[in-house]
């Protein structure tokens, strides 16, 4: 059994960057750059009005000013402000040579048509800078980024109608077990609904990765190997559910081996997922996850997760929180890093009503994860923790 530190750092040095595509900016979102960005224009692209309001030249505020033309966003200015003149002007709109403030409408009063009096003798400049964002050439995102609405603004302000990225990994997923029923069928006694499968499609799905679901393996070499050797022909991930522990019917390790993978761990010091397998087959990474539910739920998000962020270029870091303790937390034994889901109420973490890795129903309650280290058997209440976000 090894750490859980070294067993992610086993699966992240497995890990590779796939190719490049490109896509249409509308269809970019939660993909990850294959390239710096530079702007193709200076941002804003000229002198450009803050407000609706009067561009005029400041020396010129304490006296009465006649308006000499409108701009609306989006026209060209057709006159130079000179001595006592003003330009009636639009947000976004470019500010006429000779002005150097934009004077809100609230700051002034009509004298006569076209004449104005200035209110306000403190006038900032109102006024956006051509180049005071962004100046050309500029990079102004770097390969690596994962990219956001934010994101998708500055690529369409640097003139990309196509993004390049690096493309998604094709994810199989597998789920073992004969007692296992898919939702909507009938459940004899003995048997239990498979909730792992669509847990996992799920997760995957919500980095906007579309899985390919391979369905349930009964416990037999033979129904193992059939979808097995499909993911290994077809994908870069496999998710595995189930059959890894030491159990008579737990056989996907040596399935797993029979078909050519290297296993590299096959047992870590964390708790809940104590008998995760990880091995690799040429290009393709197979995660084995145990089969109670929150087994599979928290190492695909702190290990598998990760893993394929890396394969699409993005260094993924989850959000942390430091937040308060709301109370004790306890465990009776400390030999494995434990991680607990709470919820949070208040700036402070708080348990979940949490019966073990099969109690699925907690997770529905819980916004984050604290762990225990290694040698740790309680968490006082008052102490900071570190709270990982879901």
């Amino acid at each position: 059994m090894i750490s859980y530190e070294k067993a992610f750092a086993i699966i992240m040095n497995s890990a590779f960057t796939l190719g490049a595509e490109s896509v249409e900016l509308a269809r970019s979102l939660n993909r990850v750059l294959a390239a710096d960005i530079q702007s193709d224009i200076d941002m804003p692209p000229f002198n450009k009005s803050a407000m609706d309001g009067y561009a005029c030249r400041r020396q010129d505020l304490q006296e009465t000013l006649r308006v000499i033309e409108i701009i609306p966003a989006g026209r060209l200015p057709q006159k130079r402000v000179r001595k006592n003149e003003c330009s009636k002007i639009m947000t976004g709109a470019i500010v006429p040579e000779g002005a150097d403030c934009v004077v809100n409408v609230e700051n002034t009063e009509t004298i006569e048509e076209n004449k104005i009096r200035i209110t306000d003798g403190k006038i900032p400049d109102n006024i956006c800078y051509q180049g005071e964002d962004i100046k050309l050439g500029d990079n102004v995102l770097r390969r690596g980024t994962l990219i956001l609405p934010q994101h998708i603004a500055v690529l369409a302000n640097a003139g990309i109608s196509r993004v390049p990225v690096y493309r998604k990994p094709v994810i199989s997923i597998i789920t073992t077990g004969s007692e296992l029923k898919e939702p909507g069928e009938t459940l004899p006694r003995g048997c239990i609904r498979n909730s792992n499968s669509y847990q996992l499609i799920g997760q995957v799905q919500r980095m906007f990765i579309e899985p390919e679901y391979l369905g349930i393996a009964g416990d037999t070499a033979n129904s193992l190997n059939r979808p097995i050797r499909k993911a290994l022909k077809e994908s870069h991930i496999i998710l595995l559910s189930g059959g890894v522990s030491m159990g008579d019917y737990d056989l996907v390790p040596a399935v797993l081996k029979e078909n050519g993978v290297k296993i590299l761990f096959d047992r870590v010091a964390m708790q809940p997922g104590k008998p995760m397998t990880f091995g690799t087959k040429d290009k393709t990474a197979i995660f084995a996850f145990p089969g109670n539910p929150v087994s599979t739920f928290f190492p695909f998000e702190l290990m598998a997760k990760p893993f394929i962020y890396k394969l699409m270029g993005h260094d993924y870091s989850a959000t942390i929180n430091p937040l308060i303790a709301g109370t004790d937390f306890k465990r009776k034994k400390p030999e494995r890093k434990a991680f607990i889901p709470v919820k949070i109420e208040n700036g402070q973490a708080l348990p979940v009503d949490f019966h073990g890795s099969a109690h699925v129903n907690a997770l529905c309650f819980a916004q984050g994860i604290i762990s225990f280290p290694v040698g740790v058997l309680e968490i006082k209440k008052g102490t900071l923790v570190d709270v990982i976000l879901l």
